[in-house]
């Protein structure tokens, strides 16, 4: 299907970048989307100076910062976090009154967290969004499009499901957290589906560990958004599936009752080089599809990238083109975020709560 949005305009005159954390999220899709898009970097700082060299020499930038008030000091910078969430408060207090910044997400370990760095946010003034990157992800953007056009009609069925080895032990500050999988993953799949659904009435949500990896927290969740009885929504995530390809899955299906489309995440495959992402429709009249009513009918729709690397494109884009009063609005502000941090801090409580128990068969 053509026409389909599927990137967000760039700055026109974009503004340098001070990235403040050079670990493996900033090399594996920062960079590489600044880079692509040829925005000025400003420099590097991090609390390991010899990985902030590193990351720097990687991509030639030229500029390696000594400390958080150097970086902070930098002329006209928009401000880049990638600092784990119980660093971002403080990180924040370092920068100048009114700076804009874009913080990886998430927003703080706990919904308590969310609360003090929008509280920071609000008292020095600043500009700040939190990177959820798959609101701007390719094949999000176009579904968000045909959501728009109303092409699947009314919202019936949302449904995740990710099966994936997710290499947990390549980030050593998520060792010991006592939240992982929801915080960490599936937040972007919440976030995104609250971008299209809007605000749930609650939660039911189940999150455990896996013996084998008994240095880490939870790293598979069952969750159920409650949209009311004509929205069923639902999660199954597993990212300890110890096999080959053969049976990993990554996807979101949406349904509506006119259409549906189907998601592919592909860098939850293999990552992070995965696979290309992917989105598929059927049951749409327009442009050459027909309605299908349950029969074979999916249609590939081509798309200029992946989730991987860019839809990191976007955030950082639509936050310099709102400081520049190119965009009307921030598309994840911190206002907007502490929200997707509530359904997080749901989810936990609802696993911790338990699920009710099964009443006993008449004579036991």
């Amino acid at each position: 299907m053509t026409g389909l949005r599927q990137s967000w305009p760039v700055p026109s005159r974009p503004r340098p970048i001070a990235i403040i954390g050079a670990g493996a999220i900033v090399r594996t899709a920062h960079l590489p989307a600044y880079r692509r898009l040829g925005f000025p970097i400003a420099g590097l700082f991090d609390v390991q100076p010899a990985a902030a060299a590193e990351t720097a020499r990687m991509f030639g930038v030229a500029t390696v910062f000594t400390t958080l008030a150097e970086a902070g000091a930098a002329p006209d910078a928009v401000f880049d976090l990638a600092v784990p969430g119980d660093q971002i408060v403080h990180v924040l207090r370092c920068l100048p009154q009114g700076a804009a910044v874009l913080i990886q997400k998430p927003m703080g370990n706990d919904l308590a967290a969310a609360r003090a760095i929008l509280a920071v946010c609000r008292q020095r003034q600043l500009t700040a969004a939190i990177n959820f990157q798959l609101r701007f992800s390719p094949n999000m953007l176009a579904l968000r499009d045909l959501l728009d056009r109303r092409e699947l009609g009314d919202l019936t069925d949302i449904e995740v499901r990710v099966v994936d080895r997710q290499p947990w032990e390549q980030w050593s500050f998520l060792k010991g957290a006592p939240r992982l999988e929801v915080l960490y993953h599936s937040i972007h799949y919440l976030d995104a589906i609250r971008a299209i659904a809007g605000e749930p009435r609650g939660v039911h949500c189940r999150a455990v560990a896996d013996p084998r990896l008994p240095a880490f927290a939870d790293t598979r969740s069952t969750i159920i958004l409650d949209y009311g009885d004509r929205l069923r929504c639902s999660l199954t995530l597993n990212h300890t599936h110890a096999h080959d390809r053969t049976h990993r899955e990554s996807m979101m299906k949406v349904e509506g009752t006119r259409g549906a489309a189907r998601l592919t995440m592909g860098v939850n495959l293999e990552y992070p080089t995965g696979s290309p992402d992917r989105l598929e429709v059927a049951g749409l009249e327009r442009e050459g599809f027909s309605r299908t009513m349950g029969r074979s009918g999916w249609t590939d729709v081509p798309l200029r990238g992946s989730w991987f690397t860019e839809a990191f494109d976007g955030p950082m884009s639509n936050l310099q083109r709102f400081v520049a009063g190119e965009d009307p609005a921030l598309v994840s502000p911190v206002d907007d975020a502490i929200r997707t941090m509530a359904i997080v801090e749901a989810c936990y409580q609802s696993s911790q709560a338990g699920a009710t128990p099964v009443p006993p068969v008449a004579g036991e």
